[in-house]
């Protein structure tokens, strides 16, 4: 049977989140702020930094109303957005660890009274990687999350620290990313009825469906009686495909397909970063 998805409700999860990455960070040495990471040349230093900017950046903007103009014929919003995050992590190079995990603590409470005082049901800014369209304020909480919490993974990938996995916070990152499913089939031409079925196995999985209608693609959760394709992988597969810290390849040959695969490959093409 597919239902409708239910909103992703996260506003209770945040101050565990950072909780978790306090408690992280005060354990670590020297050289483990200084380790590589997934993200580029990003430290772990460097990781940190970004999510103060997150932090601070979103403040300014939702409760204050400060904007950074940003001309799209001078520069692409992609190269943008990439140059401006280079620009914060260089200048906060010049910090001590300490001040950084002073700043975190800082800024979570500060996000916390923000998201507090938001409407979750209200319509919002658009979330970029599910679509132009205002979004309602609990998907953009929940995309906050989401950005949170994959920073976080990389950390703790970096200085080989548990993940932080458990269904507490993975089911609703994995909630949330799955909307990311249906941007990839917008421009795909299928049959009304055509449903392409993405099982996810774990403790924090479950089951979501792109479905073809007359006005397009959707969302859906829960199984098809009869899919037209199917896709199957674990919960560590997913998440890594969504934010990429998997290479295509790599999730191809850590998932199962059946069907057309016109139609379950561009399941893989699902991204949930701002880019």
């Amino acid at each position: 049977m597919l239902r409708t998805p239910k909103p992703v409700l996260v506003l209770d999860l945040f101050p565990a989140e950072r909780e978790a990455l306090v408690a992280l960070l005060e354990e670590l040495s020297l050289d483990d702020w200084f380790r590589p990471t997934i993200a580029g040349e990003w430290t772990v230093k460097d990781v940190a930094a970004h999510l103060v900017a997150d932090d601070l950046g979103r403040v300014s903007r939702s409760r204050d109303g400060h904007r950074q103009p940003w001309v799209p014929a001078d520069e692409p919003l992609k190269a943008y957005i990439n140059r401006r995050n280079a620009e914060w992590v260089a200048a906060m190079r010049r910090l001590s660890p300490r001040v950084v995990i002073s700043l975190l603590d800082f800024s979570g409470h500060e996000t916390q009274r923000l998201f507090e005082s938001v409407d979750s049901f209200a319509l919002g800014p658009p979330v970029n990687w599910v679509g132009p369209e205002p979004a309602p304020n609990w998907l953009d909480l929940a995309r906050e999350f989401t950005e949170r919490w994959h920073h976080q993974q990389q950390i703790r990938e970096a200085v080989a620290a548990p993940l932080l996995n458990s269904p507490t916070f993975l089911r609703p990152v994995l909630q949330t990313f799955a909307f990311a499913l249906v941007p990839p089939y917008r421009d795909l031409e299928a049959p009304a009825g055509s449903t392409v079925q993405l099982s996810v196995d774990g403790p924090s999985g479950g089951d979501w469906a792109v479905v073809r209608d007359e006005a397009g693609w959707s969302l859906r959760v829960g199984r098809a009686n009869a899919p037209t394709g199917s896709v199957a992988m674990n919960e560590d597969t997913a998440w890594r495909m969504y934010i990429r810290a998997l290479g295509r390849p790599d999730v191809e040959a850590r998932s199962t397909f059946a069907g057309d695969p016109r139609l379950t490959h561009p399941v893989l093409e699902a991204f949930a970063l701002v880019s």
